[in-house]
């Protein structure tokens, strides 16, 4: 029987040695924790991490999420208290008050402040946003738990990443479309963030975290914001959402590498948050990747217990001409053939390359080119069933 490896955090803070000859080791300063971690989660993918609490509670962290927080310059919490009231009275003391409550183990969440913000088609978001205390023991967790996850997400993974952005996802996916990968599979999914599963993410973070007073931290944050969901305009969520799509993503990159032959590649993919595009191959031997890829994708979805508000799923056909959106943007134009349930689609290569300008910029809000008139030869759907 193989036997569970655990380790704690890379590097454990000070290690004085009382031995003549022997050096005293200096405390290891949170961007050197930070990379430990990341190297080690990436060396070592089933690797599970302890000893990360104490490094959550020490002040470096505290003070690098209060920055984070104040630079965001974002509302009160539902206690009221601003920032400029928290430098009045002290920032020292506001922290110091944090860092005993989380050593003592008697740090409570509060409440969130609900806000709408109105969305298209006259609907709305619900943010819950914490106070400025919650914020940063948020905060501080996230600067603990990024690095190990961040070794584990997946190349076509855009979402709330350092370094990585909305604009470089759809230059992705542009530049699929101009290598012909017109086959597409394009959906939203919905109330995404107010339906993670609770249990099923903790699941996922206990794969990679053996720390108790970690999960039970982790655990009060999410019980603050109900049985299920986590909180849009909390720190740690965008962390936690990408998380818990991991798989879905892990997937998507299997099929993307497994299914290509050399360089070239049959599928590409991108998601931010709960936008995902998939594109397949327009070459008709590989048809098939499109029913295997969503009836896959269906799957993974179904065991998060996601589901989406719109799928499309296609090939070429002219007709009447539709607008790509991805995260808000435009990025070409594609034609509808069926229109209940799934939907048929495939978009114009050439439309493609008239947004991706030879300096390599694309642009993303170009408006749907017009398309010829419509073939009458017969199509099969690719959609699954």
């Amino acid at each position: 029987m193989s036997v569970e490896r655990r380790d704690p955090a890379v590097c454990s803070g000070s290690n004085k040695k009382g031995g003549k000859g022997e050096m005293t080791k200096a405390p290891i300063s949170l961007q050197d924790l930070r990379r430990s971690l990341y190297v080690k989660a990436k060396a070592e993918p089933t690797w599970r991490f302890w000893g990360l609490y104490v490094h959550l509670c020490k002040m470096e962290t505290l003070q690098e999420a209060y920055q984070m927080a104040e630079s965001n310059n974002g509302a009160p919490g539902i206690d009221g208290v601003t920032f400029q009231v928290i430098e009045e009275s002290g920032r020292e003391s506001f922290l110091k008050q944090i860092q005993e409550e989380l050593v003592t183990h008697t740090y409570r969440p509060g409440r969130v402040r609900k806000k709408e913000i109105p969305k298209e088609g006259g609907k709305v978001r619900t943010l819950s946003i914490p106070s400025i205390r919650d914020r940063v023991v948020q905060g501080a967790l996230k600067l603990i738990l990024e690095p190990i996850f961040e070794a584990d997400f997946q190349p076509g993974s855009y979402g709330y990443r350092p370094k990585r952005t909305a604009h470089q996802a759809v230059d992705r996916v542009a530049q699929a479309i101009v290598q012909e990968k017109t086959r597409v599979i394009d959906l939203d999914l919905r109330a995404y963030f107010d339906n993670v599963q609770h249990y099923l993410l903790l699941e996922k973070v206990a794969r990679r975290v053996q720390d108790a007073a970690v999960m039970r931290l982790l655990r009060m944050i999410l019980k603050a914001t109900g049985k299920k969901g986590v909180p849009q305009g909390g720190v740690v969520s965008p962390l936690l959402s990408n998380i818990y799509l991991t798989e879905v993503d892990r997937m998507l990159e299997k099929a993307r590498v497994t299914t290509s032959r050399g360089k070239y590649t049959y599928i590409q993919y991108a998601r931010f948050a709960d936008d995902l595009v998939i594109l397949i191959d327009s070459y008709r031997r590989q048809g098939w990747l499109v029913k295997a890829v969503n009836r896959r994708l269906r799957e993974e979805l179904a065991k998060l217990r996601v589901r989406s508000t719109k799928r499309r799923v296609g090939w070429w056909i002219w007709g009447k001409a539709e607008v790509l959106r991805f995260w808000g943007l435009n990025i070409a134009a594609f034609s509808v053939v069926r229109g209940s349930g799934d939907r048929t689609t495939r978009r114009s290569s050439r439309s493609v390359r008239r947004c991706w300008p030879s300096s390599g910029r694309s642009s993303v809000n170009t408006k749907a080119s017009r398309w010829g008139k419509g073939s009458k030869r017969s199509t099969r759907s690719c959609a699954a069933g």
